[in-house]
């Protein structure tokens, strides 16, 4: 499958409950657009530095993070990161890569927000055109 980039939007959730209750006001929530990374052979969200110190997302843990080529590092995980794409939103935790300028877009996101690739377009699209479908065991 080609590389291929989208548009993400990802805002602190916590901002967003503040928002909702009064106790802030919904022009302070803090959000950031950028470009997302589709990686079907990543499974987080990774997202810059920077934007995860923009957002004042909550750190959560370390991580031990294995790239393609093998190498291991520590990295921070934090959580309350929305994601919208597609106009489908997802409350997840996301990687942080200090280097990076661009987003991951891994299988969990895809998964969580029920997108699928369409290697030939190279693009994502809903799996089900109607709504998120939820698959459960039987």
């Amino acid at each position: 499958m080609g590389r291929f980039f989208v548009d993400i939007e990802v805002t602190n959730h916590q901002d967003v409950i503040r928002a909702q209750d009064g106790t802030l006001p919904a022009d302070k929530v803090r959000r950031a657009r950028l470009r997302g990374l589709v990686d079907t052979g990543a499974s987080e969200l990774v997202l810059p530095a920077a934007v995860v110190s923009a957002l004042g997302l909550p750190e959560l843990r370390q991580v031990t993070v294995r790239y393609a080529d093998n190498r291991r590092a520590a990295r921070t995980k934090v959580g309350d990161v929305e994601v919208k794409l597609l106009d489908r939103s997802e409350v997840l935790s996301a990687i942080v890569e200090p280097d990076r300028t661009e987003a991951i877009v891994g299988a969990i996101v895809l998964e969580a927000l029920d997108l699928v690739v369409n290697p030939k377009e190279l693009k994502i699209e809903p799996r089900d055109p109607q709504g998120i479908t939820a698959a459960l065991g039987g």
